[in-house]
């Protein structure tokens, strides 16, 4: 068997098993979708993250 022959072939099967496969877990019921909890931002501080560090020269970052 030719592989090279039939790669059309190969190539719409697959494209119609991918399609069939989104359009089957596209929809989801609205029964099982998860509730959503608003939460107030000022309930919490947001993090933040300082990074303190030296900037590599251009002789370091050839080195790497």
């Amino acid at each position: 068997m030719n592989i090279a022959k039939n790669m059309e072939a190969i190539f719409v099967a697959a494209i119609v098993v991918a399609s069939a496969t989104s359009f089957a877990t596209a929809a989801v019921p609205a029964a099982r979708t998860a509730p959503v909890v608003a939460v107030k931002a000022e309930a919490q501080p947001l993090p933040t993250v300082t990074v303190v560090a030296k900037r590599l020269t251009a002789a370091e970052k050839a080195a790497l």
